[in-house]
């Protein structure tokens, strides 16, 4: 028992410097994009370099989850880790833009294999009273790696190369290596172990289908056109294929009788809900930072910080809150705390500061950090430990599903409301320029029903509106600034839409109790690593 007492706390310091490395490498490689394309080439699949690793990542979690359950939390994880440094080493080898996306992806299967994990671990060592509290702490360290994350990838592509960006996951991925590998123990299954090979290829080919689906529609592809439909179809058919497969084996990836369970089916919708409004909403707000207020790109990073501040601080602090206001009503202040967010975010307009804006992401962010810690700790004290794996993976994957169809469904909002607005204002003053202007004015129109967003951009490039004459373009950018002000009111109105539902959500769900310290003994901690 003392020995494990002492690995405990190796254990942790292991699954934070894991954590901490993987979560930056996102925030590290964006910084690094430019010098990768201007090396690589590529400028056309650029984007490729993260949805390849967000595909591979977002679909092996559940897989993780059940073979953590199957054949023990130190197999699946120390996998998980040579899995990711192996992608990293051979990403900065890479030699072009194509091997770069490939070794992304296998980069990302890692990731996604370790990013249940480490709140799998937390709850099988740990009480619920506990839990909330290390959980708050890595929710923390998750926030932390968001604001430094891009400091640390400037810094590294500055001072030494691009191909540092990946290099530097090595020693810090040894390290965490060794210390979970000492600290964790191992997991000897008695009897036969099942695989659910087909469950894996069904879902996997689903996932990618519907992800790759809501990626490329209304954007590369019309969402009506024959490779959109043709790639829903496919999702729609590998998915019900999973369905009828799980209901059949003996060790399902996704066992379907989880669904039977109202809280795991409340909290998931909950997370689901939560990251569709959050994440959807989100990546709108240095849009309007750089687009309206007209702020540098990297000093809109800077409105960011404040947000992810106050998670850090609400994640901590609801840590150890919740035992004493109760996991239900913690849950529904956090999520009216997001929507009041989101309120305050559909109000900006052309007069908003950036102090105001920061100061409502202050209001997100304390909801934000309320919430997405209890999640998890609702479902790890609803069910046995020998279900942890699965349970927590299921939950994580389908917050990252939301936060997918968040990017989407607002998206979607904003091009729609956007192609309206610019049809109604912009239109009529196109209509009233000189002849000379006929092609700079059919482009324009094109893009009102095309890619609305994309006369957004040219607010953000100096060298493409030195181009427009001065008299065209002092009434063009008021127009611009206006509809996507009014556009962007409607998309943070449907965030908060999403987050009220979630909010909702919560008053179904029953009382669940957090256990104190010392209700099971300490030997049964680590026992089933």
């Amino acid at each position: 028992m003392e020995e494990q007492m002492k690995n405990r706390g190796l254990l942790i310091a292991g699954l934070l410097v894991a954590m901490l490395f993987s979560a930056l490498d996102g925030t590290i490689v964006g910084t690094a994009m430019p010098r990768i394309v201007g090396e690589l080439g590529g400028l056309g699949v650029m984007t490729w370099l993260t949805t390849a690793y967000m595909l591979s990542s977002t679909t092996v979690v559940p897989i993780a989850g059940k073979l953590a359950d199957l054949i023990g939390r130190k197999s699946v994880y120390v996998t998980g880790l040579i899995i990711f440094m192996a992608g990293s080493m051979l990403c900065g080898m890479a030699q072009s833009m194509n091997q770069l996306i490939f070794f992304r992806a296998l980069q990302g299967i890692g990731g996604g294999i370790m990013m249940p994990m480490a709140m799998i671990i937390i709850g099988d060592v740990f009480t619920g009273e506990q839990r909330a509290k290390w959980q708050g702490v890595f929710g923390a360290i998750y926030g932390l790696s968001s604001i430094v994350g891009p400091q640390v990838g400037g810094w590294i592509v500055d001072s030494l190369d691009w191909r540092w960006v990946f290099y530097i996951n090595l020693p810090v991925g040894i390290l965490a290596t060794v210390m979970i590998a000492t600290a964790l123990r191992g997991y000897k299954k008695t009897g036969p172990v099942h695989i659910d090979i087909w469950g894996m290829f069904t879902m996997i080919a689903g996932v990618v289908s519907l992800l790759l689906g809501l990626t490329f529609g209304g954007k590369d592809y019309p969402w009506g056109s024959w490779q959109i439909l043709s790639l829903f179809g496919l999702a729609v058919v590998f998915l019900a294929a999973f369905l009828v497969i799980e209901s059949r084996v003996s060790e399902p990836i996704l066992p379907l009788r989880l669904f039977q369970n109202k809280t795991f089916s409340l909290l998931s919708g909950i997370g689901f809900l939560m990251s569709v409004g959050m994440f959807g909403a989100i990546m709108f707000v240095p849009l309007f930072m750089q687009g309206v207020i007209g702020i540098s790109a990297s000093e809109s990073g800077t409105v960011m910080i404040p947000m992810m501040l106050s998670m850090m601080a609400t994640s901590i602090f609801g840590g150890r809150l919740v035992h004493k206001v109760g996991l239900r009503t913690q849950m529904l202040v956090g999520m009216l705390a997001m929507g009041l967010g989101f309120w305050l975010l559909s109000g900006m307009s052309l007069e908003t500061t950036k102090w105001s804006a920061m100061s409502y992401m202050v209001v997100l962010g304390l909801g934000m950090g309320l919430v997405m810690p209890l999640i998890t700790i609702a479902l790890q004290e609803s069910f046995p430990k020998s279900e942890l794996g699965v349970v927590t993976s299921s939950s994580q994957f389908f917050r990252q599903i939301g936060g997918t169809f968040g990017m989407t469904i607002l998206g979607a909002v904003m091009n729609f409301q956007s192609s309206g607005l610019l049809q109604t204002k912009l239109v009529p003053f196109l209509e009233k320029l000189p002849s000379q202007s006929h092609e700079m004015v059919q482009q324009m129109e094109s893009m009102i029903h095309t890619n609305p967003q994309g006369l957004y951009s040219m607010m953000y490039s100096p060298e493409t509106l030195a181009k427009i004459p001065a008299a065209i373009r002092d009434t063009l950018l008021p127009i611009l600034k206006s509809s996507m002000v009014e556009s962007l009111h409607h998309v943070f109105l449907y965030g908060m839409l999403f987050v009220l539902l979630g909010a909702v959500c919560t008053f179904f769900l029953g009382k669940i109790t957090i256990s104190k310290p010392g209700k099971k003994e300490d030997g049964q901690d680590l026992k089933a690593s």
